[in-house]
Order: structure tokens, then sequence, then C-alpha cells
């Protein structure tokens, strides 16, 4: 796989996690163990 190709992939993936992560309540976002200040470091990790 190019390198160009697997920066795409780990930002679409990325973008999902943040955007999928979002929709999410408070609530269901502290039953995963997540803040909402931690989304996009969640997403940098997923994307990784």
């Amino acid at each position: 796989m190019s390198l160009i190709l697997a920066k795409v992939q780990a930002w679409i993936t990325y973008r999902d996690t943040v955007r999928e992560l979002q929709y999410l309540a408070d609530k269901e976002l502290a039953d995963l163990g997540i803040s909402r200040s931690d989304i996009k470091d969640v997403a940098r990790r997923a994307a990784q």
C-alpha cells in the first residue's frame, strides 16, 4: 500500500470516528469512558 493511500485511509478513519463520537450523548460517552474533550484524541489513536 502506498504511503499516500495509507494517509488518506487514516484521515478517513479519524474523520469518521470523530463524527460518530460527536453524535453520542454525554452519558453514552461516559459509559464508554470517554469525555467530550477526549474525542479527537480517541479518533487520532483509532486512525493510527
